[in-house]
């Protein structure tokens, strides 16, 4: 009888099996995902204004505030490089190819599948067919050097904070709920970018590939009053380059085609600091002073 309850009792402290990715639960995986999409585009946001003086969008989705690069290139890099994380000559080369390759496939989705160009480094020395440059991926071995260094010990000892005042059951569930949410707005952003891309095509005969099945596309869509309402209603013009306003597309020739300037009358951000002027002003102030 006693060694049935001691069997008993070892069932009963055996933990329960999670499913893991290199050794990383898929909850985590999951979190860091959105925490640092969250992250990202906070830091994005705030490189628009440093370097452009303007406050614009710079999610990756049609509603939430994320930047789904960053998730993915910090998920990408946690789960990698804990193998370079002996030292940070072995840290940077880790992030160096770790982010390029990510950078590469995320450029290559975007332009396979949603027809839409994010970014461009054709101008840039030693990329490849622009959707990585030396430039970049240098900064991306920084990058890891520092990331795994500093900033996600400091957010995995913030998470750990987090679970002793929030139950595990909670966080699951809210876990949840922005994922599902997540998976919404990513089909909703690929259709929403779909439909605006065979709408600019069509409207301004754009020389891409595959036009006579976009034209095509064009006409079953905006043959449903019903459907064209819809997409003339949340996916207009003004809605999609304010949300994304540094789309392109790539013509048939390879040349890039940059819709916000084929959009007249829409300013792709939503407000502009005049940082110059002001700094103008307070010169002319102070020589009015110094001349009193």
């Amino acid at each position: 009888m006693e060694e049935v309850l001691n069997e008993q009792i070892n069932v009963q402290k055996k933990p329960k099996k999670t499913f893991t990715i290199l050794g990383i639960s898929i909850w985590r995986i999951i979190a860091f995902f959105i925490i640092y999409s969250v992250a990202g585009y906070v830091v994005e946001v705030l490189f628009s204004i440093v370097s452009k003086g303007t406050l614009e969008s710079r999610q990756s989705f049609m509603y939430g505030p994320f930047s789904g690069i960053y998730g993915l290139g910090a998920v990408v890099m946690i789960l990698f490089l804990q193998y370079f994380n002996k030292n940070n000559n072995r840290l940077f080369i880790g992030g160096f190819i770790v982010g390029s390759i990510v950078e590469y496939l995320v450029s290559l989705f975007a332009e396979v599948f949603l027809h839409v160009k994010w970014w461009d480094y054709s101008n840039q020395p030693l990329n490849i067919n622009g959707r990585i440059c030396v430039y970049f991926s240098i900064f991306w071995g920084f990058l890891a050097v520092y990331f795994m260094s500093y900033v996600h010990p400091k957010i995995e000892r913030l998470m750990e904070k987090i679970k002793q005042k929030i139950s595990v059951k909670k966080l699951k569930i809210i876990t949840v709920i922005i994922t599902v949410f997540l998976v919404f707005d990513g089909l909703i952003t690929g259709y929403a970018l779909e439909m605006f891309l065979i709408r600019k095509v069509h409207d301004y005969n754009l020389n891409v590939a595959n036009k006579e099945l976009i034209d095509e596309k064009y006409d079953e869509i905006y043959g449903s009053e019903v459907h064209a309402k819809v997409i003339d209603t949340f996916f207009n013009d003004r809605a999609m380059i304010k949300t994304f306003p540094n789309l392109k597309t790539i013509a048939a020739n390879g040349d890039i085609i940059y819709f916000d300037q084929m959009v007249g009358g829409i300013e792709p951000y939503y407000y502009k600091f005049n940082f110059k002027k002001r700094q103008e002003q307070k010169e002319y102030n102070l020589r009015e002073t110094n001349e009193v």
